[in-house]
């Protein structure tokens, strides 16, 4: 039983986290389940850790030291686990650039293929790489006066 309450932690918080990564394919029936699994996380990661832990506590007397090592270490990921179900660790991933930094075009370094996204508010404008923007996905900018964020 504990074996079983610690596996479901684990597979809680690491199953979404291995399958939304960033600049992986994510099929279109991995990414369901792994929000699904994301969503109910922090509910069941603190179930099985209580349960793990009261099992821990009543198996303890009974086993040799190594077996002891095993239920501590095995504590020590249930809990990992619970925590990190209940952080935004794909902010911690995708965060956003808070104060990009420009350059005129004729002293850019981008290849000509490379694509952009532009944004204009009356004689300002600014262009921004999607290769940035694509591990980023949210910038904070001015534009013309005008607070914006851009997306992608």
């Amino acid at each position: 039983m504990f074996s079983l309450c610690a596996v479901a932690a684990v597979a809680f918080f690491f199953i979404p986290a291995f399958i939304i990564r960033p600049f992986r394919y994510q099929a279109p029936r991995a990414l369901f389940v792994a929000m699904a699994l994301r969503q109910r996380a922090p509910l069941i990661t603190l179930i099985a850790a209580l349960a793990c832990f009261a099992l821990a506590f009543v198996l303890w007397r009974t086993v040799g030291r190594w077996r002891k090592a095993l239920l501590v270490l095995s504590l020590l990921v249930v809990g990992f686990s619970a925590v990190m179900a209940r952080q935004n660790y794909f902010e911690w991933m995708f965060h956003p650039i808070a104060g990009p930094q420009f350059l005129a075009q004729a002293s850019s370094k981008l290849d000509s293929k490379e694509m952009i996204m532009a944004v204009r508010f009356g004689s300002d404008a600014r262009a921004y790489p999607i290769s940035q923007m694509a591990y980023h996905h949210v910038l904070n900018d001015v534009v013309g006066g005008v607070p914006i964020v851009a997306t992608y």
